[in-house]
């Protein structure tokens, strides 16, 4: 489901750490300006944009060895502006890098529940051992626990969530109790009714269980409280949301199994904890939907949101951004590809379409 476009003949990472320090220096041989004039941004793309994260990696601690200097740091010297943050942010350890915008989006949680939403991506769509590399990663950059910055910053009930949802460590197998899918199917149901989103049993639930026992509970709850699943009432919350409405009538009904769920939880009210808790549903059942809205979100209306859009394309590139390319049109009827051109520019946009397996 990743979208880079790793090359069948990988060159050692002494060698593409020697393309970086050429390209840097303007003496690559993709360079087209006179030699030493400059940077070569295409040769930067070129490298990091068609290397998985561990050979991203070992090209950083190759640079180190070669040139007794920081990658990362040339980097920021060398290039600028929004290319410049998206090619650190793809450059950097992805548990380093998580864990900075995690403390990054706990510094701006009184703003709003939105920020909190990068806390959610890391704990619900990525797997057990990625969550707990970020923790370890947390502690070693900011010499604190997330807990105790989550704790500090953060006021119930969303504290209390998100300390649980950092805290798991999920069964990373695919273990089904059907049973138990049921039984907790009726939990949630009568959590939702009571409006007790924050319920103990439903914050343990969904911090707790394995990924495919919790899709198999959201596909019970369906069944079980969203009365007949049929077209009659798909059409209907897909008129009351816009954005379903053209999985509808592509018929990839498939897109829309969590929808009960997600609107009885809406009718709880429209308080954070609401945004928080449909956040987190929709992120362990359909993360690609949930990051193709952070990217039309992010590209949207007046300005772009650089950060979000980094974001949902560089943490997804080696996941499950062929998946979001995939529901992309069918949720915003335009192709992802063409937003991205519609929104970026230059070197910017070469680097985020690279990763998206449109360039090279």
């Amino acid at each position: 489901m990743s979208t880079l476009k790793v090359p069948d003949l990988v060159p050692p990472p002494e060698q593409d750490a020697k393309r970086l320090k050429e390209a840097f220096d303007g003496l690559s041989k993709f360079s087209f300006s006179f030699l030493g004039l400059g940077t070569d941004e295409k040769a930067v793309t070129w490298v990091l944009g068609q290397r998985t994260a561990s050979q991203r990696q070992l090209i950083r601690q190759a640079y180190q060895r070669l040139y007794n200097e920081s990658l990362i740091d040339n980097i920021t010297s060398e290039l600028s502006g929004d290319f410049k943050d998206a090619v650190i942010m793809l450059t950097l350890d992805p548990a380093e890098r998580d864990a900075k915008m995690a403390k990054e989006a706990l510094k701006k949680s009184k703003s709003g529940v939105k920020h909190l939403q990068v806390i959610v991506e890391i704990s619900c769509s990525s797997s057990p051992y990625h969550l707990a590399a970020v923790r370890q990663a947390y502690c070693a950059l900011f010499d604190c626990s997330i807990e105790e910055d989550i704790t500090a910053v953060v006021s119930m009930p969303l504290r209390k969530v998100l300390l649980r949802l950092v805290s798991s460590f999920r069964y990373d197998k695919e273990l089904l109790d059907i049973e138990a899918a049921a039984s907790e199917a009726n939990q949630l149901h009568e959590a939702i009714k009571a409006k007790q989103l924050d319920h103990d049993q439903v914050v343990h639930i969904l911090a707790t269980r394995n990924f495919f026992q919790l899709k198999a509970t959201f596909e019970r709850y369906e069944q079980m409280h969203g009365s007949p699943i049929d077209e009659v009432l798909l059409l209907q919350l897909a008129v009351n949301n816009s954005s379903l409405l053209p999985l509808f009538f592509s018929h990839s009904l498939k897109q829309l199994d969590i929808c009960f769920l997600l609107q009885d939880i809406s009718s709880v009210g429209k308080g954070d904890l609401v945004s928080l808790m449909k956040m987190v549903i929709l992120c362990i059942r359909c993360p690609e939907r949930h990051f193709a809205e952070v990217i039309r979100t992010s590209i949207v209306g007046f300005g772009t949101d650089e950060a979000a859009l980094n974001r949902a394309i560089i943490t997804r590139a080696e996941v499950d951004m062929k998946l979001i390319k995939e529901v992309y049109p069918i949720m915003y009827k335009n192709t992802l590809e063409d937003d991205v051109i519609g929104d970026t520019s230059g070197d910017y946009q070469d680097f985020l379409l690279t990763l998206t397996g449109s360039k090279f």
